[in-house]
């Protein structure tokens, strides 16, 4: 126990003997103090449990260490690691410098001129800045004031007014970013030149082109802004409709609650979004002059300043004054015809057909809400005064409206008081030769042109213009102007799109009294037509002629002689012949009142 083992040296003597591998064995023996002289090979074996201490001398580099016997009886062993902190791989070395070169700093000229532009372009805040409180008052905005109106933004306005099928949700950027879309209108001068109007057959009854709004004119328009047919801008307020647009309003949400008609309607009338009837007025009018002066089955008329308000309900789901309220495509119709029938009245050198006869459209708007307490108060007084056949107007908060704002063209032939003879023919001419001309433009067909839907007016012109196919032609009037209006049954050709009514839906309208002379036309217009609304029949035209002479024959009074009345029974005998107010118009009873022959 005491003598040396050198373990190495039998290692080498075992493996010389029998060439097997060494078997390792543990010695258990006391700890001695190390011996420097011993031979000391690092291969770094480890014995797992093994306690090592330095209080007695250097750490041991032995291959193998002895080991304590207290509570050991196997070892196991694993191989060396280092665990000595290592050096870092050196990093890529930056190139140097080249001697003579300086440095530039970085230059952000071209990053703030870009951000002085936009800081440059002002928004319309979005939130409550801390810095302008001043401008936010109860949790609303203070829209500021729009600048003055750029052209580009008229143009649109314009475009919006030509062409119905631009959606008026339009964004303010969309608007900035694309200039009006050049419309062309089917009364256009050489388009119209050109016109080839045609019906079709009862085959194609189904047409499904789509109509385009036809506009009125506007003496105040430059000619380079509008390349069509000029459009009426005081039916527009620009300033108005331009207040409405904001960059932070959603029209989306608004629009979601109407129909496509009522969309179409909007567009038709050059309208964002329905108006009031105070905001709707207040164009032509101090509101509280506002005065009731008629009404009809489908509607009230008011006066506004020297314009008249038609006001129609439409979409209700309820009856007013007993009828099913008129639906928002039938009355778009009607506001498409009214705008067409404008083109009729412009004083052009190029026009081939031209006459003050219908009634001048200068604005139509769509409003929304109840009557206003103004317009119920106007209401009431005519209640008053001539016992209304129609409705109290009570309607709900969501009731839409079309109204049609009309020059004020006088009384109707009812009410007129005709004084002579010559009165009564000026009336008639004028009539059958607005007739005539409509038909020529536009293959139109008034299809309800009773007494209440003439309106008579005296002025001092002794003759009005016509133009027929292209031929001048200027009517005495003695001092009677008449303006055609309600076109509400009417039928017309835009060239894109043929307009009417399908009277079929109203059978009520044919079951009149017999003997009574409207009556017994709307039955002539059905025995005409055979219930094909859509077709081009001229004749019920001269059915309206017909009834015109009757009542003048039975209904009205005015200084006249019994040849006066046998002139009269002739004309409506002679018209029991002609197709068309064309060929009405060349009748030997209206010769005199022309002053160039029309052929």
């Amino acid at each position: 126990m005491g003598q040396r083992v050198d373990l190495w040296s039998e290692v080498i003597k075992s493996e010389e003997e029998d060439g097997d591998i060494p078997k390792i064995e543990a010695v258990f023996q006391r700890r001695k103090k190390p011996d420097k002289s011993s031979e000391a090979v690092n291969f770094g074996w480890l014995v797992k449990g093994a306690r090592t201490s330095s209080v007695n001398g250097p750490k041991r580099d032995s291959w193998a260490r002895s080991l304590s016997t207290r509570g050991r009886e196997s070892i196991a062993v694993r191989a060396y690691v280092n665990n000595q902190p290592q050096k870092k791989a050196a990093g890529r070395k930056k190139p140097p410098i080249p001697k003579g070169k300086v440095v530039k700093a970085p230059d952000f000229q071209k990053e703030k001129e870009y951000f002085r532009d936009i800081d440059a372009f002002e928004l319309l805040e979005e939130s409550p800045s801390p810095n302008k409180s001043s401008t936010w008052t109860m949790g609303e905005q203070v829209v500021p004031e729009m600048p003055h109106l750029s052209t580009r933004l008229e143009k649109w306005l314009i475009s919006k007014k030509l062409n119905h099928t631009c959606g008026p949700s339009s964004t303010l950027s969309k608007i900035l970013e694309n200039s009006a879309i050049h419309q062309e209108s089917v009364c256009d001068n050489d388009a119209f030149d050109s016109l080839s109007l045609k019906t079709p057959d009862k085959s194609s009854a189904g047409n499904t082109s789509v109509f385009r709004l036809i506009p009125s004119c506007d003496e105040n328009l430059a000619a380079e802004d509008v390349p069509v047919r000029k459009i009426k801008m005081e039916s527009i307020d620009l300033e108005d409709e331009l207040k409405r647009l904001s960059l932070t309003s959603d029209l989306i949400p608004t629009h979601q609650d109407f129909d496509q008609p009522i969309l179409d309607l909007l567009s038709a009338c050059g309208q964002m979004r329905p108006s009031n009837f105070i905001e709707a007025f207040s164009k032509f009018c101090e509101p509280e002059s506002i005065v009731k002066i008629g009404e009809g089955t489908y509607g009230e008329a008011f006066r506004a300043g020297s314009s008249v308000c038609k006001i129609v309900p439409i979409d209700g789901d309820f009856r007013v004054n007993g009828e099913v309220q008129k639906r928002a495509d039938e009355l778009l119709e009607e506001v498409i015809l009214s705008w067409t029938l404008n083109q009729l009245r412009e004083c052009e050198t190029t026009a081939q057909n031209l006459c003050p006869t219908y009634i001048k459209t200068q604005d139509i708007k769509l409003c929304q809400g109840p009557y206003a307490p103004i317009l119920i108060k106007a209401w009431e007084e005519w209640d008053a005064k001539h016992g209304s056949e129609n409705d109290h107007p009570d309607f709900p908060e969501k009731q839409c409206y079309v109204m049609f704002v009309l020059e004020h063209g006088g009384k109707d032939l009812e009410s007129f008081v005709l004084l002579n003879f010559d009165e009564a023919r000026s009336l008639l001419v004028q009539a059958t030769a607005g007739l005539a001309v409509a038909e020529a433009a536009f293959e139109f067909e008034h299809r309800d042109l009773h007494w209440g839907n003439i309106l008579l007016s005296r002025n001092n012109s002794d003759t009005l213009p016509f133009i027929l196919e292209g031929k001048q032609v200027c009517i005495k009037t003695f001092g009677v102007q008449i303006s055609i209006i309600d076109f509400t049954l009417s039928r017309i050709n835009t060239g894109e799109k043929i307009l009417f009514l399908d009277l079929t839906s109203d059978p009520y309208l044919f079951k009149g009294p017999k003997g009574d002379k409207q009556s017994e036309t709307y039955r002539k217009m059905k025995a005409v037509t055979e219930d094909y609304w859509e077709g081009s029949f001229a004749r019920t035209n001269v059915l309206w002629l017909i009834y015109l002479v009757d009542i003048l024959l039975t209904k009205k009074s005015f200084e006249r002689s019994s040849k006066h009345e046998r002139e009269l029974r002739s004309l409506k005998k002679r018209m029991e012949k002609y197709e068309s107010a064309k060929e009405a118009v060349s009748d030997p009873f209206f010769s005199d009142m022309l002053m160039d022959q029309i052929s």
